[in-house]
């Protein structure tokens, strides 16, 4: 595997210098322009939601949005290779699910480079204050951590896509 990109085939890890070391990346040309991200999380438990709405108050919810939105706002301190942002928008959902919570974040920024990371790191630590408020007992864990799209900059806008399955493998499902 090519790290720095010298193969067209070959991704391109921008934090690599030629030699392969790691190094933060120069944005002084970039254009300044406005930068979206949005990334998702679950935490699944083996507690069921009638437990869960007894356990987990409002003051728990608000604890983990307010630790996603300052987490957003000091990746750079974190993510040692991140680059220090003016965020202009930080909005962390938190949604019951039947055996846990479904996180989102949405990070926005008028800058150089991107707020990825922003939006990943608030999903990741607002699902860490989750799992830390239920306890050992409730064998909570933080799932599918993941950037769901974003927006600015050279390379545009970019989404996950998951494409519906073929006509051919609902035939298959329909015949099981």
């Amino acid at each position: 595997m090519n790290l720095v990109g010298d193969s067209p085939s070959e991704p391109d890890f921008t934090h690599l210098d030629e030699r392969g070391r790691l190094r933060m990346v120069d944005v002084t040309e970039k254009p300044v322009t406005r930068r979206q991200a949005r990334a998702s999380s679950r935490v699944e438990t083996t507690l069921d939601r009638d437990t869960l709405a007894t356990t987990v108050t409002p003051d728990v919810i608000i604890n983990a949005r307010l630790i996603g939105l300052q987490t957003a706002k000091r990746t750079a301190d974190i993510i040692p290779l991140c680059h220090p942002l003016a965020l202009t928008k930080i909005e962390v959902t938190i949604d019951p699910l039947d055996q846990g919570f479904a996180i989102t974040a949405e990070v926005t920024c008028s800058g150089r480079t991107g707020v990825e990371m922003e939006a990943l790191s608030a999903c990741g630590f607002a699902a860490l204050a989750l799992i830390d408020a239920l306890g050992a007992r409730a064998n909570a864990r933080l799932c599918d951590l993941v950037l769901e799209s974003k927006r600015g900059g050279v390379s545009g806008e970019w989404g996950r896509e998951i494409p519906p399955p073929s006509p051919r493998e609902n035939e298959r499902d329909d015949q099981a």
